[in-house]
């Protein structure tokens, strides 16, 4: 791949944020996120080195779901602006060099969709098949709840319809019919409206779910991997740049379906949750064996397409990939109590004070992240290490309000601490008068801090999105050695997950021909022998990028 393509394929080495509009910064003072308010962060966002912002849902909503109950696909809802609100922020993110990409959360609707409210109250009505009704429960499926502290059924009866409507999430979002072409032919138009409006894709919600055809009566000839296919081919007609990152949390193999064929036809991006669960036991362990093991057993992917990487996300910390036994160890080192736990399959809680607050260790775990193949993913609020509030019910406990500045009410809101959506978090030691954004600015110690130098380097470093990544032997169990290999440039990183600091050996191939080593992140001694040996001393839970010196080399960090 040519240095002309890297510009093209930007997905394949941007910087992912992830945030939610309403908790991020109110702009009016009536406690409730807004565009206004994110307009006035963005220059926070470019500072950070971010390249993509990703929104989660924003559209109209009767906000059962945190929003993913949306009643208005083409809209914003009226408590976060209008439309101009929204076209200004994309006009200044594309000002600082950012693009945006969207939720697309089209498996269901909420009950309050027009389109559901005309199907249930007419059996002749035009949107009667956009959902899927059946005068029994069907006993073939489909089976498992997705959430079963809340639901019993993935059916429900409806007074007025006289039928059950299917529902793989909550009763109050019922399942569009995906086989239905009409269903299919207005995705392709709320795609196509919002890619006209500027965005550069879409963070794709529950895509196993929207293909899946289980209790649809009569599926005809749906193909659905088919229709990723078109929907791909859509969206790149509609706008070259545009890309479908998908939530796909299977088993690595059935991931790499959503992908497509050899030449990658269907999801440009998948968030990598097979890894990210991998990484969650050897962060409990101190051993890298779970996160090797994954890392080496990842199926291959088309050039073009990318393996999107993240620690925390907006959800719970999901393991339900790994065994009992293991999902045990992570609760027993991450969340021990019961509050902390969520379905018996992950975690509501964020990575600072699941490690404590340990700095070194936070750090490593976050370059680790951004080390692996892939283009790392950030949730709003971890570049200052934010804090759950756990009481704040479910998975909602990782998304309180952002805290910028000293105060009960963080400077997200001009509003009282009781008038706010969601409060904020609380205490002397995770609260925003000791974890904000201001404080780290003036602070060259600070995460955040830190993390724009992480963010910087990242971006300069294309072997980590582009490049081919092998794993090199080391006699410590604890460290993490990979070697990142990518036109005529080597990247070597290394990560201590250990309490004990350790001095590793490595011998990446034809090192003997190298000049020297360029530390680009990370601290300690680093030597380059003749024979080609590469000797790193790492501290507790330290970590150190370094970049090969060949002959000859002019660009050189």
């Amino acid at each position: 791949m040519g240095i002309r393509q890297t510009g093209d394929l930007w997905w394949k080495n941007a910087v992912f944020y992830c945030l939610d509009v309403e908790t991020y910064q109110d702009g009016d003072g009536d406690g409730i996120g807004d565009f206004k308010g994110l307009l006035r962060r963005l220059d926070h966002l470019e500072g950070l080195g971010v390249t993509c912002l990703w929104l989660m849902p924003f559209y109209p909503s009767p906000d059962r779901d945190d929003g993913y109950d949306i009643a208005d696909y083409y809209g914003v809802d009226p408590r976060l602006g209008t439309l101009g609100d929204f076209v200004d922020v994309m006009r200044a993110a594309r000002e600082r060099g950012m693009r945006v990409i969207a939720d697309l959360v089209v498996n269901h609707t909420s009950v309050a969709h027009p389109w559901f409210q005309a199907s249930r109250s007419d059996p002749e009505s035009p949107y009667r098949d956009w959902y899927v009704w059946r005068d029994e429960v069907p006993k073939d499926g489909p089976d498992g709840i997705v959430f079963p502290d809340k639901e019993d059924s993935n059916w429900q009866w409806d007074e007025k319809a006289k039928q059950y409507y299917l529902h793989r999430f909550y009763k109050s979002q019922p399942d569009l019919d995906i086989a239905n072409p009409k269903v299919r032919e207005e995705i392709c138009r709320i795609v196509g409206f919002w890619l006209e409006l500027g965005l550069s894709g879409f963070r794709v919600d529950a895509v196993p779910f929207l293909i899946e055809t289980a209790g649809i009566d009569k599926p005809g000839d749906f193909a659905p991997h088919g229709w990723l296919r078109d929907l791909r081919a859509f969206i790149n007609r509609r706008r070259g740049e545009a890309i479908l990152m998908g939530e796909v949390n299977l088993m690595p193999e059935d991931v790499r379906r959503f992908f497509g064929d050899e030449d990658g036809d269907e999801l440009h991006m998948c968030l990598n949750f097979n890894l990210n669960q991998a990484m969650a036991l050897s962060l409990a362990r101190g051993d890298t064996g779970p996160l090797l093991h994954s890392l080496q057993t990842q199926p291959s992917i088309a050039p073009e397409d990318q393996w999107a990487n993240f620690i925390r996300n907006h959800d719970e910390w999901s393991l339900d990939k790994l065994t009992e036994a293991e999902r045990e160890e992570a609760f027993k080192a991450f969340g021990p109590k019961d509050s902390m736990q969520l379905f018996g399959r992950g975690l509501r809680r964020r990575l600072p004070t699941m490690l404590d607050g340990d700095q070194d260790r936070i750090r490593t775990a976050y370059a680790l992240a951004f080390a692996l193949p892939g283009s790392p993913v950030l949730f709003y609020g971890e570049e200052i290490g934010m804090a759950e509030n756990l009481d704040i019910p479910g998975r909602m406990s990782v998304r309180s309000p952002m805290q910028w500045l000293p105060g009960p009410s963080g400077g997200f809101s001009t509003a009282p601490p009781d008038k706010l959506h969601r409060p904020i978090v609380g205490g002397r030691k995770w609260g925003p008068s000791a974890v904000n954004v201001a404080d780290q600015l003036r602070d060259p110690g600070s995460l955040l801090t830190w993390m724009s130098g992480l963010l910087r380097v990242r971006r300069a470093t294309p072997e980590l999105g582009f490049g081919k990544v092998s794993v090199l032997p080391v006699e410590s169990g604890a460290v993490v050695a990979l070697a990142h290999d990518w036109e005529d440039r080597t990247l070597l990183t290394f990560h201590n997950l250990g309490e004990a600091p350790v001095t590793v050996e490595a011998k990446p191939p034809g090192a003997a021909d190298w000049e020297g080593l360029i530390t680009v992140l990370g601290e300690g001694e680093a030597k380059l022998a003749k024979d080609g040996t590469v000797t790193v001393e790492l501290g507790r839970y330290g970590h150190r990028w370094l970049n090969a010196a060949r002959p000859g080399d002019v660009f050189r960090r």
